[in-house]
């Protein structure tokens, strides 16, 4: 049952970048809240079926690549869904859409059957540190498209070559207020991922910290955010800067969460 709410939320959301895609091209707002409205039931449907496998399966669906990006894909909806309440960037649908479509495009190459729990993941710490986890890398995946985004839009202002397109974008002021609103939260998300890692590591294997490939990687990415947020806070650091350090986190956080299982291996590799 939860694979018929998975592709069924994958077709809205596809429905959606379809016709955010038409929003580009025919400024009408009758279009992207049409576009918004495919996109709320696709995430709503995709919630149903994230509730579903949790039934279906007995534990929090997070424990394979298939779940992770179904997971993933679904913390960007919901913190993208946030954004556009706050900030009214519709027009922002047009990028982050697709991404959420190729997410669980790729999660349904993945073997998506049930099975049995692994004993180590039979932890009530499975789910507060996985959530955590997935929702500070959903907020600094929107980051780093929205420092994309920055840059364009900077670059045309500089070159005076304003297109159509770069005129429907949230200013520069706004795009540099909605990345410090991303590091905000997800700085957060992952120092509690971190910390109730460590301690579930402490539970389990007896060792809060063993230096695991994917524990190293993590650090190294908390320290880069760490670093870039107090230089937001103590030096001012905005724009540009900002924008460029957030990509460059962005793909700490890509190696961390992909690159380590696929590449270095170790103990949270997928199973």
């Amino acid at each position: 049952m939860n694979r018929f709410f998975f592709y069924a939320a994958l077709i809205f959301y596809l429905l959606s970048t379809l016709v955010y895609l038409v929003y580009l091209i025919k400024n009408r707002d009758y279009i992207e809240k049409t576009g918004h409205y495919l996109f709320l039931t696709g995430f709503l449907t995709h919630l149903v079926a994230t509730m579903v496998r949790y039934f279906e399966a007995g534990y929090t669906p997070i424990t394979n690549i298939h779940e992770s990006l179904s997971f993933l894909s679904l913390c960007i909806a919901g913190f993208f869904l946030y954004l556009k309440g706050v900030y009214k960037t519709g027009i922002l649908g047009a990028i982050i859409l697709p991404v959420i479509s190729i997410i669980l495009i790729w999660a349904s190459t993945f073997p998506s059957e049930i099975k049995p729990l692994p004993p180590i993941l039979k932890s009530f710490w499975l789910p507060i540190h996985t959530f955590f986890c997935f929702a500070g890398n959903a907020v600094f995946l929107i980051s780093f498209f929205i420092s994309i985004l920055y840059l364009v839009l900077e670059r045309s202002i500089k070159r005076k070559k304003i297109t159509s397109f770069s005129k429907r974008l949230p200013s520069l002021e706004a795009l540099d207020t909605i990345n410090y609103r991303c590091m905000s939260y997800g700085f957060p998300f992952l120092t509690i991922g971190i910390i109730t890692g460590s301690i579930w590591a402490g539970v389990a294997w007896g060792s809060y910290w063993s230096w695991d490939p994917k524990e190293t990687w993590s650090l190294i990415t908390w320290i880069f955010y760490a670093i870039l947020l107090h230089n937001r806070l103590a030096i001012g650091w905005r724009g540009k800067k900002t924008a460029y350090m957030m990509i460059i986190g962005f793909f700490s956080i890509l190696f961390t969460f992909l690159g380590v299982n696929f590449l270095l291996g170790g103990l949270h590799s997928y199973v």
